[in-house]
């Protein structure tokens, strides 16, 4: 009797993890995607899962996995590409090498075009689902973390376009907007800002020293959502019968959406009071 599967990208990290664990056992079949194959030992006994080497910034990789999942397919069906797969690049924008810029366009927008490009004989031929896990932050970018938000935006206008696009086969295509939830991600995005420092001016470190300083402190003090409630909302997105274009996940994910309708000015203010920072505009003389 042949099986549903589902192939998921970023699978070694929190909120990965915690969607094979979920999906595990449902009678899928799930391909988890790692990049590091060290890591896909966490799978070790969890029935229905096997691991995939993947990098999504490597065509190549991309590629290569596509025709690894369709081999080991057989006559099983393929239910659902999941793009889930991201990294942060933070820091305000003049601080952001174009290197750690490219990176992050390279990881969250070009990589989920490659796996879609890669799988897409499968995906058409199938019916699949492709999931994009996204941000709020893609309908309302918030300070020092405009790459991600230019990035996770990029996405979404993908996924839209996308959506028409796919309709013809049968595939929906659908966007999941978690909230900042209890995983690595964040300490890797501090640790690579900080290493790249050093090719950062001294007059634009000193610039934004107090910028710094207060959105170090505004994200001290957020709560993270538990990876395992946004991955709940991940696998309803993947095996709802009727799936909706969007789906928020974690308490908060739908304020910055919400922002997004205020004029530019006043959503500016809110936004800026939430990280400690002064949104007026000083006039030169």
């Amino acid at each position: 009797m042949s099986r549903e599967a589902v192939f998921l990208t970023g699978a070694n990290g929190g909120i990965g993890r915690a969607t094979v664990a979920r999906l595990s056992g449902t009678g899928l079949r799930v391909f988890a995607g790692v990049r590091d194959r060290a890591t896909a030992a966490v799978f070790d006994g969890l029935d229905g899962v096997e691991s995939v080497h993947v990098d999504v910034a490597d065509d190549a990789s991309v590629a290569t996995a596509a025709r690894e999942v369709e081999r080991r397919l057989g006559g099983d069906r393929l239910a659902a590409v999941v793009n889930n797969a991201g990294i942060i690049v933070q820091g305000p924008l003049e601080q952001v090498p174009p290197a750690e810029l490219e990176r992050q366009f390279r990881v969250n927008v070009l990589g989920p075009a490659s796996v879609i490009r890669a799988f897409g004989e499968l995906i058409r031929r199938d019916g699949a689902r492709v999931v994009n896990v996204s941000a709020p932050t893609a309908r309302r970018a918030v300070p020092h973390l405009g790459a991600i938000s230019a990035s996770k935006a990029a996405l979404e206008a993908l996924s839209a376009a996308l959506r028409v696009e796919l309709a013809p086969w049968g595939c929906d295509v659908v966007i999941v907007e978690p909230t900042a939830a209890e995983t690595g991600v964040f300490a890797a995005a501090a640790e690579s800002a900080r290493a790249v420092q050093g090719e950062v001016p001294s007059s634009v470190r000193d610039a934004y020293r107090e910028q710094c300083a207060a959105v170090e402190r505004a994200t001290e003090k957020q709560s993270l959502a538990d990876p395992d409630s946004v991955a709940a909302v991940l696998v309803r997105a993947i095996t709802a019968r009727r799936p909706r274009t969007v789906y928020f996940a974690g308490r908060g994910a739908r304020v910055l959406p919400m922002l997004s309708a205020l004029p530019d000015r006043m959503g500016d203010r809110l936004v800026a009071g939430s990280f400690g920072l002064d949104a007026r505009v000083r006039r030169q003389s």
